[in-house]
């Protein structure tokens, strides 16, 4: 009962959920440029980056919980605060895996994602509705819609954070399968609801109930699928004393994990939140539609990795570098062929497309589309680089992710209040900012660490 083989059905499903996932968005699209007006649409945009906050207060945990379940899957007796305990084991029996400790880790998440759900939810019902009020000063439309909606994020957010750890569970096991199964499921559900409640004039409240649906089926979905009748039999009768222990010792690097996270947020999303004060809410319309649209290429490029990344964790354990090396080499072709073959479709037909949707809003320019897509690109991956770099229960980067997030805003409040540049100095602070160092750095480690004579 180690890790979950991982293959060609795993991939599939993977590919299956993630084009559904982000196709749900793609079918969308036709009735949200349609039914909402250019201003709504720059208040979805900013909606859409609120899940961030969920990250930042996750802090890293979520990945170093599901790194540590899969190290425990592997057969390891303890969980170390640096690097792994290495096994000779390569057939993992339900007798080898130490229960205690996995009872243990499971209240150690349950124990801090419910005070991490309230801090978000307090946080976002008072400063976030501040905020909210603060860029609807000349939105013209209801601006009850507005709050009303921002209170159902709100409360998404919170449910969202506190059942994260399920999604440690699922991934740190290897049932990937099963996962993007009824991530499938609810992503379809997100569809139906979302199209009904637009066609009946709900707007923006359409959107963000929709993706509160699709979020509890999900998530009810990981929670049967991890916790089987043998899995509960064998955590009934284990220990969870040792949970404080568990904490202390995945601490350290989940919090140089949220620290990046926090950089990565400053640099790929402070533009957003702060965009509207430089931007008009048109204009920020038209930016979130292509971020969106180039994040659907990202996640796309990301598929390979995420789906083989649990048994990166075990290979790690068992110190097959061979099969580590492969799937890095795999990831990285992947990730250009996307990106490029996207890149031109894009350019060739991404707002003739839009105008056969009627919408109301359009691409951003043909020049300010080439560096996002090309921003986008290598930060994409760099991140995809620090996978492998994780996956040895080390944390490199988490000091260049802060000094890049403090160069972006530097950058941007350069460009913005001293030289009025709009867009293009949103696009150009991030962008400048990370081919300094980020970029280019943590690939090439990858590299010298797999490649290494």
């Amino acid at each position: 009962m180690a890790v979950a083989d991982i293959g060609k059905k795993d991939l599939f499903w993977t590919v299956l959920a993630t084009f559904f996932k982000l196709g749900a968005g793609v079918l969308l699209f036709p009735f949200i440029l349609n039914k909402l007006p250019a201003q709504t649409i720059g208040v979805w945009t900013i909606f859409t980056s609120v899940g961030v906050i969920s990250t930042l207060l996750d802090f890293g945990f979520n990945q170093s919980f599901a790194r540590n379940v899969a190290y425990v899957f592997s057969g390891v007796r303890n969980l170390q605060k640096q690097g792994f305990q290495t096994i000779n084991q390569s057939n993992i029996s339900d007798d080898l895996i130490d229960y205690n400790l996995l009872k243990s880790t499971i209240r150690a998440m349950r124990f801090f994602y419910s005070r991490v759900a309230i801090i978000l939810f307090i946080f976002l019902i008072t400063l976030g509705t501040v905020y909210v009020y603060s860029i609807l000063y000349d939105y013209s439309e209801s601006k009850s819609e507005v709050i009303i909606s921002w209170i159902i994020v709100c409360i998404n957010q919170s449910y969202s954070l506190y059942t994260l750890y399920f999604e440690s569970l699922l991934y740190g096991r290897g049932l990937v399968k099963r996962s993007n199964q009824f991530v499938l499921l609810g992503n379809l559900m997100y569809v139906i609801v979302a199209v009904v409640f637009l066609l009946l004039g709900y707007g923006l409240i359409a959107i963000v109930s929709a993706q509160f649906i699709s979020n509890l089926i999900i998530r009810f979905g990981a929670s049967i699928s991890f916790f089987t009748k043998n899995i509960k039999e064998k955590l009934k009768l284990a220990d969870d004393g040792d949970y404080k222990n568990v904490l202390s010792a995945i601490y350290p690097n989940a919090v140089k994990v949220g620290l990046s996270g926090l950089g990565s947020f400053f640099i790929n999303k402070s533009s957003t939140f702060l965009g509207p004060y430089f931007v008009s809410l048109a204009d920020m319309g038209a930016y979130g539609v292509t971020l969106q649209l180039i994040n659907v290429v990202a996640s796309v490029s990301q598929v390979f990795t995420n789906v083989y990344i649990p048994k990166v964790f075990q290979w790690r354990v068992e110190n097959k570098i061979d099969k580590i090396k492969r799937i890095f080499f795999i990831s990285c072709v992947i990730l250009f062929l996307v990106f490029f073959s996207s890149y031109i479709i894009v350019i060739l037909f991404g707002n003739w497309t839009l105008n056969l949707m009627h919408s109301n809003t359009q691409l951003i320019s043909n020049g300010l589309l080439s560096i996002l897509f090309l921003h986008m690109y290598l930060s994409t991956n760099h991140a995809n680089a620090a996978q492998y770099l994780l996956s040895k229960n080390e944390v490199p980067f988490f000091k260049a992710s802060l000094w890049s997030a403090f160069f972006t805003l530097v950058l941007f409040i350069l460009f913005e209040v001293f030289f009025d540049m709009k867009l293009l100095g949103m696009i150009l602070a991030p962008t400048i900012a990370q081919l300094v160092y980020q970029n280019w750095k943590w690939p090439l480690e990858v590299i010298k660490e797999l490649y290494k004579k």
